[in-house]
């Protein structure tokens, strides 16, 4: 096959590259410019998408011989990643734009263009494991679970997913190191990126700050009392414990955490820990990697990136997706996604919209 890799600077990417000449396809790398104002270095394993990691992915290339070239993709990231990041936090939501980046940037923008250009799939360093099943292409989870990234790609479809190659699913981190050292990649020894990618020095709520600007509001508790003061209502999320800055402690001498954002008043409700209970959470936006399931469906689902998966029953109607969890989850943010598994399987995902008490069901 003609296959686009895209190359971030970073070993994983580099590794499947590597993996996809060495199955006999035609590879062309492609690094993807997503910043507007890339900074000359990268700190550590702070961000990417610097002009640092730019000339680490144009190394790799050159050592697995394949072309390379760079595509300036930052307004359309700026517009699809970075402004929905913004908006959503300032709506009193908690958004993954890693999430976002897959559906709109690497698995929209970037295999559009490959497939106009004539490239049969995109190849990505992503830890994911795809198996053709009887209803076509299935998304799975990777063997090393610590690595594991099917969360991040629950946005893709069918017909994506039939353009996809993810070589790193059946790999360990350990060995794709390794076999990055056995090849000669400089970049074998590189600090994954754990931070967004445009918050480079980790300081979201600095970030948000610079972006939104200043929206003072009260924190209050479960009967409507002032306990504090707060400069903006998107520096906080639901089951946020550290940084509330509260006047007074509770009358158990509990911690007490955030609730719920309310941001055209801007008022945070925190409260005790049972609280965050969460027994219903129902979704929107669905994502489906296969056909959509109908009616009502027993599976896993995982609410965080790097979460446990939890047992539940979700009942699919139109655009809404309802799902009742066998056990209480803790802290559950609207923003975030809920990725529905078999097993292994990726089913798909919906944004979270609205939470259920569990002590209301």
């Amino acid at each position: 096959m003609r296959v686009l890799a895209a190359m971030s600077g970073g070993v994983d990417s580099a590794v499947a590259a590597a993996r996809a000449v060495q199955a006999g396809h035609d590879v062309t790398g492609v690094h993807l410019a997503l910043s507007r104002n890339p900074s000359s270095y990268r700190t550590g394993a702070r961000g990417c998408c610097t002009l640092e990691d730019a000339r680490d992915a144009r190394r790799a290339a050159d050592v697995l011989g394949i072309p390379f070239y760079v595509w300036d993709l930052a307004e359309r990231f700026h517009a699809d990643v970075v402004e929905d990041f913004v908006s959503e936090y300032a709506a009193g939501r908690t958004p993954n734009p890693c999430l976002r980046c897959n559906e709109k940037i690497k698995f929209a923008a970037v295999l559009d263009r490959a497939l106009a250009l004539g490239f049969d799939a995109v190849c990505t360093g992503h830890y994911a494991r795809l198996v053709d099943g009887p209803s076509g292409r299935e998304l799975h989870r990777a063997v090393d679970p610590d690595k594991d990234q099917s969360y991040v790609l629950g946005v893709l479809t069918t017909e994506q997913l039939a353009h996809a190659l993810f070589p790193l699913g059946d790999s360990h981190k350990s060995e794709v190191r390794a076999e990055a050292t056995e090849r000669g990649l400089a970049v074998a020894d590189k600090p994954d990126s754990h931070d967004i990618c445009f918050v480079a020095d980790g300081d979201t709520a600095g970030f948000l700050a610079r972006e939104l600007g200043e929206q003072p509001g009260t924190v209050v508790d479960e009967s409507g009392a002032v306990l504090a003061e707060h400069d903006a209502a998107y520096a906080f999320t639901v089951g946020q414990r550290r940084g509330l800055r509260l006047g007074r402690p509770a009358d158990d001498g509990k911690p007490r955490y955030v609730l719920s954002i309310e941001p055209v008043s801007r008022t945070v409700t925190v409260g005790p820990r049972d609280r965050l209970a969460v027994g219903r959470i129902e979704g929107t936006a669905p994502r489906w990697c296969g056909a959509p399931p109908g009616g009502q469906v027993s599976c896993r689902v995982q609410i965080r990136a790097h979460g446990e998966t939890l047992a539940a029953r979700a009942e699919i109607e139109g655009d809404v997706v309802r799902v009742d969890l066998v056990e209480p989850a803790m802290g559950v943010a609207p923003g975030q996604a809920v990725v529905l598994y078999d097993d292994t399987r990726v089913i798909g995902s919906a944004t979270i919209s609205h939470t259920v008490a569990a002590a209301t069901i």
